[in-house]
């Protein structure tokens, strides 16, 4: 990518606006600053379009170490960070987006209780606001004429309207990584917001979103709560991220994956057959809607219903920390880790431990409990795609059963290969965790490698190039937004 400063002198022609960046600084004694750099679909996408097009990513400074980053004018080539005030942020990020975007579209209320739309939301709610338009704001300072922007997901919703009306000229598109809330639930935000969230999302030449199923839901809303404010013809697309088949091979068996597969056999131990036990992997974020308590339960159910695995099974799961200072966060790790141990004091033996839980983030030891894996309990309660469905069948050695829940947006792409469940039904789980465990090896191997097929279709290189030629090309073809063309799936 070109530097910053060489792409600002004449505009980028391509750009992409994320919460979170592809690199975050850290101070370290004596004041150096630490650059670390991230990966992931993005970062894929932009290094496939070559070096020569002109894209420039903008994200905000999140950290004191990007902030003084900002300060100090050190930078990466192609990344213009923004240096929004520390409580703007935090009240756009965790008192909006994370406290009432994602529990909208996740259907996370407990609505006898909340949500609670009063004074403090309406406070924050302009710290949203003024988030989005340091976004619109940089982007339309930074664009080429005609340039083609990518937006990405609901921290940044208000972008795509306010971007339009500073740079008419722009392409603009915006992409959804959550579900999308159906009309009545989206009905529970007030009038305003709903309005201002959809015209903020309509702003956009193209909406993406990852399933059929959440691309139905936006266009209900907007047909139901837009109004006259919906006049531009929008179109929407599917496309639904999959796994990074090279990298995750190559990653999987570096040497520190073998160091911790080594660590994983030797906690799971053997039975006293003195055969290897079979294993349950599950890897998450202590994420509300991962629903990893009632994978939990469902475990137990099946050491109930089937004492038979007893010694001869362990539950390998990594709940790794996510939003820890947001209090229902905190106290949903509290329970996942108090019913881990329950679990293994009611059934654990001196050989045994039935649940293995780490609460510590590591790729590493993810992709070493993927390798072994008989079977993968991906569960949550609404999910937009979830990456983990489609990682371990690509990962596996031996060949795994997926429990999956009906609920998942990689249930639409996987459903036919995999043991579905409804998330909510623990002894419904508990028999397909059975079914994957008796599953026969031939079965299983078919089945992971139909999965793999599935789930590498769109690696998240073309999934980002994908999106980019279908905005480029849209003004340029006059299909309706409406026509089946325009709709990519």
């Amino acid at each position: 990518m070109a530097s910053t400063h060489e792409t600002a002198a004449r505009g980028a022609e391509v750009l992409v606006a994320s919460n979170r960046g592809p690199v975050s600084y850290e101070v370290r004694e004596g004041g150096a600053l630490h650059a670390r750099r991230g990966g992931g679909g993005l970062v894929s996408g932009l290094s496939a379009i070559g070096p020569d097009v002109g894209a420039l990513w903008v994200c905000a400074a999140l950290s004191d170490g990007d902030r003084e980053a900002v300060r100090r004018g050190v930078g990466e080539d192609g990344v213009r960070m923004l240096p929004i005030p520390a409580d703007v942020h935090a009240d756009a990020y965790n008192g909006i987006a994370n406290s009432v975007l994602w529990f909208i579209h996740h259907l996370l209320y407990q609505t006898p209780l909340e949500p609670v739309f009063d004074a403090e939301f309406r406070r924050q709610w302009a710290s949203y606001e003024a988030y989005n338009r340091a976004f619109a704001e940089a982007l339309a300072e930074e664009a080429a004429a005609g340039a083609a922007v990518l937006v990405q997901d609901y921290h940044l919703c208000l972008v795509p309207g306010m971007l339009h009306e500073l740079r008419p000229d722009l392409r603009i598109g915006h992409f959804s990584h959550t579900p999308w809330a159906p009309p009545d639930y989206f009905a529970l935000l007030p009038q305003d917001i709903r309005e201002r969230l959809l015209t903020g999302m309509l702003g956009a030449d193209r909406l993406g979103f990852l399933t059929r199923r959440w691309a139905d839901a936006f266009t209900a809303c907007r047909t139901q709560f837009a109004g006259a404010g919906d006049v531009r013809k929008t179109q929407v697309g599917v496309h639904g991220l999959g796994a990074d088949a090279d990298f995750l091979r190559e990653r999987s068996h570096r040497p520190d994956v073998d160091e911790r597969m080594a660590d994983l056999r030797a906690q799971i131990g053997a039975g006293e057959d003195g055969e290897a036990r079979r294993t349950i992997v599950r890897v998450d974020r202590t994420e509300l809607s991962k629903n990893i308590v009632r994978g939990l339960l469902a475990y137990r159910q099946l050491l109930d219903d089937h004492e038979e695995w007893r010694e001869r099974v362990v539950h390998v799961a990594f709940a790794y920390p996510s939003r820890q200072d947001l209090a229902v966060y905190r106290d949903y790790m509290a329970e996942v880790r108090r019913l881990a141990e329950e679990i293994n004091s009611a059934y654990g033996t001196p050989g045994w431990t039935p649940v293995l839980l780490n609460l510590e983030d590591d790729f590493a030891r993810s992709l070493a409990a993927y390798r072994l894996a008989d079977v993968a309990l991906v569960n949550p309660i609404r999910d937009g795609m979830n990456l983990v469905a489609k990682e371990v069948p690509v990962v596996s050695d031996e060949g795994c059963a997926l429990v999956l829940s009906r609920e998942a947006g990689a249930y639409w792409e996987l459903g036919e290969d995999a043991i579905v469940v409804n998330p909510y039904d623990v002894m419904e789980t508990a028999r397909a965790l059975h079914e994957g465990l008796t599953m026969k090896p031939a079965e299983r191997a078919e089945r992971t490698e139909r999965l793999t097929a599935a789930a590498t279709a769109l690696p998240p290189a073309q999934w980002f190039l994908e999106q980019l030629t279908a905005l480029r090309e849209m003004r340029e073809s006059p299909e309706s937004p409406e026509s089946p063309e325009s709709q990519p799936s």
